[in-house]
């Protein structure tokens, strides 16, 4: 074999081919990046119904129910989704702040009916190590009286505007004062400020979990929303307005 070098000189490339190069290495990479801030969910979303504001007819109630669930709607609501939430997860805060007043008009109209389903998972997240349990004590607090608008005030309150970050809670005292801004009555405000349902909360809440993990084969992520068994796509923007025309 020959080692003397080639007579092939390859010829300079042109400046008019390395821009165009350039120029189409440009798009590649700004189409990529389009795609994966779209696919990666870094699409700003749109605040559905902004300016609705939380459930405002009367005729909407809420209801504690035996394992801990709330249902909030009018009692001939002709269809119940179900809504698996933390009240640490930020995730569940930013559904509550898209779609939140979209889903209160559903209500109002008596188009539709929420039964929350509350976990506590997140309790380790907070500074006092039981935010969860103790807003979801409150929560029921405030269901067991019955109003679907006072109930709908503090449930949007605490997950929106007053989420607390991870690392951080509200206080009994906060959660009190954001409850009866809400409305709440003096048994709703009694029964938070002694903490009366934690213990139940404590009880219930392990059971949740697991009908959670069951409708997700065996994950617990929230928030989770359900149509029956159906779990819906709540990235779709448009998925109030399918369940609910």
């Amino acid at each position: 074999m020959s080692n003397s070098p080639s007579d092939y000189t390859p010829r300079p490339m042109s400046n008019r081919t390395t821009y165009a190069l350039g120029a189409l290495a440009l798009v590649l990479i700004a189409l990529i990046v389009v795609f994966a801030y779209r696919w990666g969910g870094g699409q700003e979303a749109e605040v559905r119904n902004d300016g609705y504001g939380p459930v405002r007819n009367a005729a909407v109630t809420a209801a504690l129910q035996s394992d801990g669930g709330v249902r909030l709607g009018r009692p001939d609501a002709p269809k119940t989704i179900e809504v698996y939430e933390d009240p640490m997860c930020p995730a569940c805060g930013h559904l509550e702040t898209l779609y939140g007043q979209e889903l209160a008009q559903k209500l109002d109209e008596g188009k539709l009916a929420i039964r929350y389903r509350f976990v506590n998972f997140l309790d380790p997240k907070s500074s006092s190590g039981d935010y969860s349990t103790r807003a979801i004590a409150a929560l029921q607090c405030v269901a067991e009286t019955g109003s679907g608008v006072t109930y709908s005030k503090f449930h949007d309150t605490i997950f929106t505007t007053r989420q607390p970050d991870e690392g951080s809670e509200l206080t009994d005292d906060e959660l009190l004062t954001i409850a009866t801004e809400s409305g709440a009555t003096e048994p709703a405000r009694t029964c938070i400020s002694e903490g009366a349902r934690i213990a139940e909360v404590k009880n219930q809440a392990p059971g949740t979990l697991e009908d959670l993990k069951a409708a997700l084969d065996g994950d617990a992520a929230t928030p989770s929303v359900f149509d029956v068994a159906t779990k819906i796509d709540v990235n779709e923007p448009d998925w109030v307005q399918q369940l609910a025309p």
